[in-house]
């Protein structure tokens, strides 16, 4: 059986076909540090967000949650101080509660978020700061767009399964391969899905492959 990885992200990768759902832009055109000693993002976007808007948010130690997010603070020059081992979700603000609580942290974070860590951090008097310096925005394709049958559909985050199902209905013929639990808890409940080993586009990708390699066995 013949099937074709479709990847929601923004980020074009070989052997499959790109179909972002979702774009960036800026609400923030300035970013005080002032008040803070340590930042927090939890996207490359947030990163490159924050460096087109203030380049100085370099000289402040970061904690990064993902990997990816570490390789683009690193990339652009900035120092990675801590890496979370949990991508998202309620083990990141108990990471936070051990290691920062004596941290002025600044969260630098898109309009929409899938987990409220200050709300968490509050109920451990730990006060984090928060500043919205992006949003994502869906975009839109024409029905001629829509994945073929038996399609390997990549979910990246929450946005992209909201954003998809504004363009597109789900056939009963595709598999949805999800980037973490905190993604996964977006799908409708008739979606059938499979969650990535890691929160990577990489270890998405590789769930997909092995997702192939049974399909064509059969």
């Amino acid at each position: 059986m013949q099937r074709t990885i479709y990847l929601l992200s923004p980020l074009v990768k070989e052997e499959t076909i790109s179909l972002p759902m979702i774009e960036f832009s800026l609400v923030a055109d300035s970013i005080d540090l002032s008040s803070c000693n340590t930042l927090m993002f939890t996207s490359k976007q947030a990163v490159k967000s924050a460096e087109e808007i203030n380049p100085k948010w370099k000289e402040l130690p970061c904690l990064a949650i993902g990997s990816a997010t570490a390789r683009q603070i690193k990339s652009l020059g900035g120092t990675v101080c801590y890496q979370s081992t949990s991508f998202y979700g309620e083990s990141l603000g108990h990471d936070i509660i051990e290691k920062f609580h004596n941290k002025k942290i600044l969260y630098l974070r898109p309009k929409e978020i899938s987990f409220d860590s200050k709300a968490l951090l509050a109920k451990h008097d730990i006060v984090l700061e928060e500043q919205i310096i992006y949003e994502t925005h869906c975009k839109h394709y024409p029905k001629k767009e829509k994945p073929i049958k038996n399609a390997i559909i990549v979910f990246t985050s929450p946005s992209t399964i909201e954003c998809f199902f504004k363009n597109f209905v789900w056939d009963e013929s595709y598999t949805a391969i999800v980037i973490g639990k905190s993604t996964k808890n977006h799908l409708p409940q008739y979606v059938s899905f499979v969650v990535a080993n890691e929160p990577t586009i990489d270890a998405c990708l590789h769930k997909a492959n092995e997702i192939l390699l049974t399909s064509n066995s059969k």
